[in-house]
């Protein structure tokens, strides 16, 4: 498990498990109700989800890992890690669902946790590549997986449409090599 901590020790990231399921359940509507144009599911998917396959999808597994970041025992942000299982696709992984809560954005946060989901993909016998999706629009986001090595290889015209919004999709990839 691998278990970071900021410089003033009050947030610590962490592999989350099938217990801490309610918590990330809370985060991950109100990151899609916040903030709907940086996922591709959609507040009202998840809230017709059973919560029994949250605990299923935060589950440690051979191909999936999701991450927390805690403020004291209060879920403030997550990161997950989804490998391609394929024969010729298993070199590769997805980062998906980054998300901080609103009151705790500009603290480095995202930062953290991101380093943290890296650090385990570095693990990964095999792998050699992550990639990840972000909204063209959003600035933060892409300044962010810029300064942790990702290059933009490809632009997807209406990836996503929030709102009667055609959304554009910022590709991004990382060698870990």
């Amino acid at each position: 498990m691998v278990v970071t901590q900021n410089s003033d020790e009050s947030v610590t990231v962490r592999l989350l498990t099938p217990g801490d399921a309610h918590e990330y359940r809370q985060l991950r509507l109100e990151a899609l109700r916040s903030s709907p144009t940086a996922f591709g599911s959609s507040y009202e998917d998840e809230l017709a989800r059973d919560p029994a396959v949250t605990r299923e999808r935060i589950a440690p597994t051979e191909t999936t890992r999701v991450f927390g970041a805690f403020r004291g025992d209060r879920l403030v942000g997550t990161v997950g890690l989804r490998r391609h299982t394929g024969q010729k696709e298993r070199h590769k992984a997805f980062v998906w669902g980054v998300y901080v809560t609103p009151g705790e954005r500009g603290r480095g946060i995202a930062r953290q946790l991101m380093a943290a989901v890296l650090g385990e993909a570095r693990t990964l016998p095999g792998l050699a590549r992550v990639t990840i999706a972000v909204n063209a629009a959003n600035e933060p986001a892409r300044r962010l997986y810029e300064t942790l090595g990702f290059e933009a290889y490809g632009l997807e015209p209406d990836a996503l449409r929030v709102d009667g919004e055609s959304l554009e999709e910022l590709w991004m990839t990382l060698a870990l090599t």
